[in-house]
């Protein structure tokens, strides 16, 4: 199957997705779930097994969006952890730690469309 900029742009929006839901959690809206921090069981996590992976796999960039993704969600969970202890301000204050992440994973996957000749 043939990849074209729209599955880069859900790509985007899963990871928008986490994001929100990871700021929902800091700010007392939503409860986390062990789902939200497994890289299996994320959006972006299974975008990258299901779409990514199965044609270019070997390529650095998907392992280095792999590795990103795993320390994105390592940091979400080290940032609940904090606002669970009642860390709330520097929990919070955590998410531009989390947002450059998600910067880095932007750039690794833009890097790659635009590597597979994609605008």
């Amino acid at each position: 199957m043939a990849l074209s900029p729209f599955d880069f742009q859900q790509a985007r929006v899963k990871q928008v997705l986490f994001k929100s839901r990871l700021r929902s959690v800091l700010y007392g809206v939503r409860e986390a779930d062990a789902t939200l921090f497994s890289p299996a069981d994320s959006p972006l996590g299974q975008w990258l097994q299901t779409v990514l992976k199965p044609d270019y796999g070997t390529r650095p960039e998907v392992r280095e969006a792999e590795r990103l993704l795993q320390q994105l969600l390592r940091t979400g969970q080290d940032l609940t952890t904090r606002y669970q202890r009642g860390q709330i301000e520097e929990a919070r204050a955590g998410l531009d730690q989390v947002n450059t992440l998600a910067d880095q994973i932007d750039a690794v996957l833009l890097g790659l469309q635009h590597s597979l000749g994609m605008s």
